[in-house]
């Protein structure tokens, strides 16, 4: 398995022989307004350049979203996607959205999980932002889903998605017992109500209930309301002698991952 780190949570996901594009935002950098009521609203989106030419992130397989907020979904996606490509959304509700985009090849996943090219793909819940969050401006959080993928030959992943830490991921560890974690860690704020993903207590809270996964950081220094630098990650990460563990990927930087080193299941 490779995992490429693209920009904020876009991922570049080559496993078991097929590559999966999650949650492109493809715009180029300062296209649309930072988002209303949010950390630095001031800022245009996405803050960076794509690190990798559009035509290698246009060359995949699949299309994974695990909701359509404008960073996972955005309208430069919606345009320049071939309209065959599989799309794999959330839930019914999206899938019918983004087929109103004009793609013809829409899956909503199943419950029980959705078989593709040999691949098992299974929806994981998740809650974008605290309970408080959710009670003050959960309609403009909405929907959100984390992403498993498996295969006989390729370590488990986990990609946990726009979520902070609650039950809905420690269900997914336990349920899963993943060899690989995607995390969407870059404290997105909302003043006065927090993070609406994961910051870092809500890592270290990962890395004790996965204590043999290996963690991706994703979703750093993308958008207007992410806090946490990659610089600030690392460093926790050296403290806390995590180096083993915890991988914090520069934009356009690949993460091998081997089933031998995925340890005994």
């Amino acid at each position: 398995m490779q995992l490429t780190q693209i920009r904020n949570a876009t991922l570049l996901v080559e496993y078991a022989g097929t590559t999966f594009l999650v949650d492109p935002l493809l715009a180029e950098r300062g296209a649309y307004p930072g988002f209303a009521g949010t950390a630095n609203s001031h800022l245009a989106n996405p803050l960076v350049d794509l690190p990798l030419p559009l035509s290698t992130l246009l060359d995949v397989d699949a299309v994974l979203v695990t909701h359509l907020h404008l960073d996972h979904w955005d309208d430069a996606a919606r345009r320049v996607l071939p309209r065959t490509l599989p799309v794999f959304a959330q839930n019914d509700a999206d899938a019918a959205a983004i087929r109103a985009d004009g793609f013809a090849d829409v899956r909503a996943l199943a419950a029980e999980g959705t078989p593709f090219a040999g691949i098992r793909i299974d929806r994981t819940g998740g809650q974008h932002g605290s309970d408080a969050v959710m009670a003050a401006i959960g309609d403009r959080m909405g929907e959100v889903s984390g992403l498993v993928l498996r295969h006989p030959d390729e370590p488990t992943l986990y990609i946990a998605g726009d979520t902070v830490w609650n039950v809905h991921v420690a269900a997914a560890l336990e349920t899963y017992d993943p060899d690989v974690v995607v995390l969407n860690c870059g404290d997105a704020q909302v003043p006065g109500l927090g993070p609406i993903i994961m910051d870092l207590d809500d890592v270290a809270s990962v890395v004790q209930a996965a204590p043999r996964a290996t963690i991706v950081a994703s979703h750093l220094e993308a958008v207007n309301h992410c806090m946490l630098s990659r610089a600030a990650l690392r460093a926790w990460v050296e403290t806390h002698d995590l180096m083993a563990r915890v991988r914090v990927p520069d934009d356009g930087e690949a993460c091998v991952f081997h089933q031998a080193a995925a340890g005994s299941r």
